[in-house]
């Protein structure tokens, strides 16, 4: 048994508290993982406000990266001293869409059996399964995927969930790669990924759309070509007019993808796309909202596809060292996304920061 010290949600629409924790050694089938960086993902906020289940106290942090200090029986995948990068799709090998060989799509991914604890036995929700705003976690070792030790922990990290969404909403899902234009509505961190890795694809234009001046600037850092403030312009008639300029004849993007996550501004995603294009949610709605009153000869009309994209459709064995060996030769900008390194002290002022949108991603280091 380990006591470390966490970030703790005990209820509903608290701030976050720093406990000591107990994490236990591996079992059969598990990792314990001595953190060194994890993102403050909207995930968490998400937990914290009981946006997602009400299994309290959580222990929060998911998007990290970690060396594995023990592994327990039967794990061969990884072993100790293993720079990895967690994930939450450990896939199971034996349900329908992994015996059909769509491992990204499994439909029964787990986690570590045993649970985490407060210091008087109550068991911790680990968020997505990971719980990483923790000195050391306990994971499935399928949770841990092996990469370059040489990379840098708080970006590689990252990777972990709002980066690997973005890219792989528009890489693995969108279909992106050049000859093809992108419009990427919502550009905090999983919309700017997407742009970035849009712009890796050769996609030209990149167009970003947001209502923030300074989102739309960080846009065109990491690989926009044109960006539309939506709240001073219609987006859909802007997206338009840019693909149009690029390619003649052409009634929107070829690929739309929505990073906000709303009824709206799907709407607008929908009617920007050019005829047989391509939409992608990656936002993550609330369970509330509806799908915007469309008229079905529009549905059947314009052709094309509708698409959600779950994680970025990613396999992280394939992805993550893909990804990380991008990186590491300069053609992926992980540090870009970094806005801040903190301690586990400063994760509900980090949540204030994403709230307002003066940072792409803070970073406990651990």
């Amino acid at each position: 048994m380990h006591q470390v010290r966490a970030v703790v949600a005990r209820a509903k629409g608290e701030p976050v508290s720093i406990e000591t924790i107990n994490v236990p050694d591996p079992g059969p089938g598990e990792a314990l993982v001595q953190v060194q960086a994890c993102g403050v993902c909207h995930t968490d906020l998400h937990y914290r406000e009981g946006g997602i289940n009400d299994e309290f106290p959580f222990l929060l942090g998911h998007e990290a990266a970690g060396v594995v200090e023990a592994v327990g029986e039967g794990v061969t995948e990884v072993a100790p001293g293993d720079f990895v990068v967690l994930n939450w799709r450990a896939v199971c090998g034996e349900c329908r869409a992994c015996k059909r060989g769509d491992l990204h799509y499994c439909f029964n991914t787990h986690n570590a059996t045993q649970k985490m604890t407060l210091e008087d036995g109550t068991e911790l929700s680990p968020a997505l399964g990971i719980g990483a705003f923790a000195e050391k976690t306990l994971v499935a070792a399928g949770q841990c995927t092996k990469v370059d030790p040489d990379a840098r922990p708080a970006a590689v990290g990252l990777l972990g969930c709002g980066v690997m969404a973005g890219a792989g909403a528009a890489i693995n899902t969108g279909g992106v790669t050049r000859g093809r234009s992108v419009a990427v509505i919502g550009c905090g961190g999983v919309g700017v990924a997407a742009i970035a890795a849009s712009a890796l694809a050769g996609a030209s234009p990149v167009i970003a759309v947001d209502i923030d001046p300074r989102k739309l600037e960080r846009a065109k850092a990491l690989g926009a070509t044109h960006t539309v403030e939506s709240s001073q312009v219609d987006p859909v008639e802007e997206i338009k007019r840019i693909a149009a300029e690029t390619y003649e004849g052409a009634d929107g993007a070829d690929v739309v993808i929505e990073a906000v996550g709303r009824p709206e501004t799907w709407k607008q995603a929908f009617y920007a796309r050019d005829l047989a294009g391509t939409v992608v949610l990656v936002g993550v709605p609330t369970p509330d909202m509806k799908v915007p009153d469309l008229p079905l000869i529009d549905v059947f009309g314009r052709g094309g596809a509708l698409k959600s994209s779950w994680y970025g459709d990613c396999l992280p064995s394939r992805d993550f060292p893909m990804l990380v060996d991008l990186y590491r030769q300069g053609r992926f900008d992980l540090d870009a996304f970094v806005s801040e390194e903190i301690g586990l002290e400063d994760v509900e002022a980090a949540f204030d920061k994403m709230h307002g949108g003066d940072v792409l991603r803070s970073v406990v280091i651990l």
